[in-house]
Formats: structure tokens, C-alpha cells, sequence
């Protein structure tokens, strides 16, 4: 706790808060790496503390800035110096429960987050803190090396090969690919919900890539209603700058899938049954080989 009151403390002696009945709380960290407290205030709780490595707590800042206006994302309130720690507002709800239908909740994401993503032309593909790419079919390859990692015997060998030849059919569209300024981790582990409503969206870890990753990401991140009906529904909603077919849509989502099914392996478990259940119904537009 010495850190936290240290900071605390430096808090009220700048005035960025005021010492009036609050009260400090740690909170699970979930899928996140930094330590994060909930300040509270009378009660109820304000803000959120986030101690981390410096380069994380400069992305995060940087994205939530850029985005400001972005209502669902939390606002900043203050950032360390020299980047040890960002507090930011507090969102009420509950992240991955009691979510409501997939199609309102992406309705909402689509509508007040994603479609006000901004493009980025200097920057490399890939993750801001991560390996920088030349291209994103090189970012593709490597989730797909991962993914087939973890995956291993889970799939029938034949499916990990026509994935490959998915893979590679998605390297052609490479030309018509535009950059933007992602948030990276759009998945209901950090989509926040209240009243089975989507009321936030917290722990962003920014990637420069194509608009389409993030939606098949949020599309894929929970494994209730992965169903053409949705997913036509929800990205008739979304703003594109390159041309997409239902050929496209549907080789982008099976292979979000697929790599999501490697990370539920690793950090989501209880959700694997789900995702092999419809991996079963997917598989059918894998291409032939």
C-alpha cells in the first residue's frame, strides 16, 4: 500500500483531488497486467489508479486522448510524469456478464467507438508496444503461429492447414488495407455493461491495423450469437473504406475465431465449449483444399 498512498497523497497535494471522505480500494486486475485501485468518494467510486510499466501507461494515455470524445471510453484525469501510473474516471457496470443481445451491444460499439477511429499513415502495423510489422499480413502470420500453438490437437490437422490457406487467400487483399489507430483488446473482457447495456470500454492496447480486427474481434470475443444474422446485421453498421463481399466478412471472422480459440485455451477456459461448438458450424466456409 506504500506506493498507492504515496501517490495518493501526491494527488491531493497537487489539488487533482480533494481529500473528502475517500476511501482507497484494489481491484482485480483481470486480464490486465498493471495494478489498479477504484478511489471512492463518499462511497461511491470516482476514479481509477493504474500503476504499470511506463511505455504501457504512455500508450494508454496517448489512446485515450486521441479518443477523447469517445464517450464510452473512460476520461483522463492525470498522468504521472514520468508514466508510472494514469488515473482516469471510473465506469460503473460489470465487464463479460450480463451483456445483454450481442447485436445491441455491438450496435453501440460500432456506432460510438469504432466508426470514430481515426487513420494513421506513419506508423508501422502491429502492436504500439509490441512487435512492429511491414505489413499486416505479417501481424496475421504471427497470430496464426500462436494460435496453432496453443490450439495444437484440439482441431483436426486438416483444419489447422485449410486456416493456412485462409491465411494466405487474406494476403491478397493487402493493397486495399488502410491504417488506423485500434484499440487492440476490443473483447467483452473490457467492454463494461450496466443494466445489460454496453456502458464503457477500458484497457485499450493500441494497434495499428485495419477497422475490420477490432469489430471481428468484439464479433468473436464472447461465443453466444456467433451467427451470420448477427454479424451481417452488425457490420451493415459499420463504416469502411475498402471494399468488402460476404466472401471477405466471413474469411476475417473465421480467422478471428480460430485465434480466439487459442487465447480462451490460455486466459478463458469456461468460454472453450462455446467456441468449439461453433467453430464446428464455421468450419464449413473454411476453403477447400
Amino acid at each position: 500500500m506504500e506506493k498507492i498512498n504515496e501517490i495518493f497523497y501526491g494527488l491531493i497535494n497537487q489539488g487533482i483531488i480533494k481529500n473528502d471522505d475517500i476511501d482507497i480500494k484494489k481491484l482485480k486486475s483481470g486480464t490486465t497486467n498493471g495494478i489498479l485501485y477504484t478511489l471512492y468518494n463518499n462511497g461511491v467510486p470516482k476514479y481509477v489508479i493504474k500503476i504499470d510499466k511506463p511505455k504501457l501507461i504512455a500508450a494508454t494515455e496517448a489512446f485515450l486522448l486521441t479518443y477523447k470524445d469517445v464517450n464510452l471510453l473512460p476520461n483522463v484525469l492525470y498522468t504521472d510524469e514520468k508514466k508510472e501510473f494514469i488515473v482516469y474516471s471510473y465506469i460503473s457496470g460489470e465487464t463479460h456478464f450480463n451483456r445483454g443481445s450481442k447485436i445491441e451491444w455491438m450496435t453501440i460499439l460500432i456506432k460510438e467507438q469504432l466508426n470514430k477511429y481515426k487513420k494513421v499513415n506513419n506508423e508501422n502495423w502491429g502492436r504500439v508496444n509490441g512487435i512492429h510489422r511491414n505489413s499486416w499480413a505479417d501481424f496475421n502470420l504471427s497470430s496464426l503461429e500462436f494460435a496453432q500453438e496453443d490450439i495444437g490437437d484440439l482441431l483436426p490437422s486438416e483444419d489447422h492447414k485449410k486456416v493456412e490457406l485462409l491465411v494466405n487467400k487474406l494476403k491478397t487483399y493487402e493493397h486495399q488495407e488502410e491504417k488506423y489507430y485500434l484499440h487492440g483488446d476490443a473483447g467483452v473482457h473490457n467492454f463494461v455493461y450496466k443494466g445489460n447495456k454496453l456502458n464503457g470500454v477500458i484497457d485499450p492496447m493500441p494497434l495499428i491495423g485495419p477497422k475490420i480486427y477490432d469489430f471481428t474481434y468484439a464479433f468473436c470475443s464472447s461465443p453466444d450469437d456467433l451467427n451470420l444474422e448477427t454479424l451481417l446485421s452488425s457490420f451493415s453498421l459499420l463504416t469502411q473504406d475498402v471494399p468488402f463481399n460476404i466472401e471477405r466478412l466471413l474469411e476475417e471472422v473465421i480467422f478471428q475465431l480460430y485465434t480466439r480459440i487459442g487465447v480462451c485455451i490460455r486466459v478463458h477456459p469456461h468460454d472453450l465449449s462455446g467456441y468449439l461448438k461453433a467453430w464446428k458450424e464455421w468450419r464449413v466456409y473454411l476453403p477447400s483444399m
